[in-house]
C-alpha cells in the first residue's frame, strides 16, 4: 500500500507570508509619500482679480487712516470728526461692495522668525487721509478705464468718483491742496479716408443729392468707428505699484472716442447734455448775481458737450439730430436742486456707459462721471458712497 502524500512544507507558507508583508510595506510607504506632499498653494489671481484686490485694499486703507485721524483728534473739531467718520464708513461699504478681502480658506504660512516692523509712532493727520483718498481715487479711475470686466469698471469708476469728492471735502479742513480738478473733454471723432472721399461732390449728381449722401454717409461712418472692439488680446492693466495721478491719469495722449457706444447711447447723451444746458440757462435767466453766473457757466458746458457728442455721432444738424428747441423743465425749487437733478441723471448715464464700452477707450466717460459727482457736491448734494449707481442709494 502506497503511503498518503506528505503535507506542503511549512517553508512555502512562510514564503507567502513574506510576500504579503512586502506588499503591505509598499502600500504603507505610498501613503507616507502622499502625506508628505506640499499643501495646496494659493491660486494665482488674474488681472481682473488683482484690480479688485487693489481697490479693496485702497478702500480699507482709507478707512483705517480716517479712523486713526479721528482717534488723534480725540473729540476736537466736531465737524471734521464727523466728516472723517463718514469717510471711514463709506470706505468700508465700498470695500464690501467690491467683494471684500480675498480668503482662500488655506492656512497662512508660518512665520519664518523675521520680526515684524513696528508701526509708525507719528499720529495720523487729516492731510494723510486726503493723500490716501487722492491715491485711491487715481488708481480706481485708471483701473476703471482699463479693466476688461465691464460691471467692475462701472463700480470702480463710481468708487473713484466718491473718493475724489471725499478728498475735496476733507482738504477743506486742512491747509493742504489738491491736484487740479479733472476737466474732461469729449474727443473729436476720427475721420476715415473713405468718409472724406465720400464728401467730394459727384460731377453727375445734383447738389441736393450730394448733401443728402454726405449727411447719411457721415453718420454711418462715425457710428462705424464706434463699433464693438475686435476679440484681440486687451492691453494689460497698469501694475499695482505704478504711480497714478490723483485726479486724471498722467498721460499726454489725447482722449479717444469710446468704442462700443451705440446709436441709442449717443442719442441719449446728446439729448441729456443739451436738455441740461437748456434747463440751467432757463433757470439762470430767473436769478441774479453769483448764482446766475454759475448756472450760466455750467449751462454752457452742457450745451457744448451736447454738440460734441452730436459730432461724434455724425448727426449734428441732420434729420437724425435729436436736439430740440425746448425741453420740459421742473418748476419751482431752488436752483441748487435743479442742478442736482440734472447732474445726478448725467452721472447715472455716464456710469452705465462705462460698463458697456471697450477698455482703453472709456476714460473720458469715467472722467465725466467724476466731474458730475464733484459738481453735485459743489451744489450741496449729500456725499454718497457710489455716485452714479442709483441701485446702491436705496441700501
Amino acid at each position: 500500500m502506497e503511503p498518503h502524500p506528505a503535507p506542503a512544507p511549512v517553508r512555502r507558507r512562510r514564503h507567502r507570508a513574506a510576500v504579503a508583508g512586502v506588499l503591505v510595506a509598499v502600500l504603507l510607504s505610498g501613503c507616507g509619500l502622499r502625506l508628505e506632499t506640499p499643501p495646496p498653494a494659493e491660486p494665482v489671481p488674474d488681472s481682473v482679480e488683482i484690480v479688485r484686490r487693489t481697490a479693496v485694499s485702497d478702500a480699507l486703507y482709507v478707512a483705517e487712516q480716517a479712523e486713526s485721524a479721528v482717534e488723534a483728534l480725540d473729540g476736537d473739531r466736531a465737524r471734521l470728526t464727523t466728516e472723517l467718520e463718514r469717510v471711514a464708513t463709506q470706505s468700508r461699504e465700498q470695500a464690501a461692495e467690491l467683494g471684500g478681502v480675498y480668503d482662500s480658506g488655506l492656512e497662512p504660512e508660518s512665520n519664518d522668525g523675521t520680526p515684524e516692523a513696528s508701526p509708525s509712532e507719528a499720529p495720523v493727520v487729516p492731510q494723510d487721509v486726503v493723500d490716501a483718498l487722492v491715491d485711491a481715487s487715481g488708481r480706481s479711475r485708471t483701473a476703471a478705464g482699463t479693466t476688461t470686466d465691464g460691471p467692475l469698471a462701472r463700480l470702480l469708476a463710481s468708487v473713484g468718483a466718491a473718493q475724489a469728492v471725499s478728498a475735496g471735502r476733507v482738504v477743506a479742513y486742512t491747509d493742504g491742496t489738491l491736484p487740479a480738478p479733472v476737466a474732461p473733454v469729449v474727443p473729436e471723432p476720427a475721420v476715415a479716408d473713405d468718409a472724406a472721399a465720400s464728401d467730394e461732390p459727384d460731377d453727375e449728381g445734383t447738389d441736393e443729392d450730394t448733401d443728402d449722401d454726405a449727411s447719411d454717409g457721415g453718420a454711418a461712418s462715425a457710428l462705424s468707428l464706434l463699433a464693438a472692439p475686435s476679440e484681440e488680446e486687451p492691453t494689460p492693466t497698469p501694475s499695482v505699484e505704478e504711480g497714478v495721478s490723483s485726479t486724471v491719469p498722467d498721460s499726454d495722449e489725447p482722449a479717444v472716442v469710446p468704442r462700443g457706444l451705440t446709436a441709442g447711447d449717443l442719442r441719449t447723451l446728446i439729448e441729456s447734455e443739451d436738455a441740461a444746458g437748456y434747463a440751467l440757462r432757463l433757470r439762470a435767466a430767473r436769478t441774479s448775481g453769483e448764482t446766475r453766473d454759475r448756472l450760466t457757466e455750467r449751462a454752457d458746458v452742457h450745451t457744448s458737450r451736447g454738440q460734441a457728442w452730436a459730432l461724434v455721432a455724425g448727426t449734428s444738424r441732420t434729420e437724425q439730430d435729436p436736439r430740440q428747441v425746448a425741453y420740459t423743465v421742473p418748476r419751482g425749487g431752488r436752483p441748487a436742486a435743479l442742478v442736482r437733478t440734472v447732474e445726478s441723471g448725467l452721472a447715472t448715464d455716464y456710469a452705465s456707459l462705462v460698463a458697456t464700452t471697450a477698455p482703453e477707450t472709456r476714460a473720458v466717460l469715467v472722467d465725466l462721471l467724476v466731474e458730475s459727482a464733484v459738481t453735485l457736491d459743489a451744489w450741496g448734494a449729500e456725499p454718497v458712497a457710489f455716485p452714479g449707481l442709483p441701485e446702491q442709494q436705496d441700501d
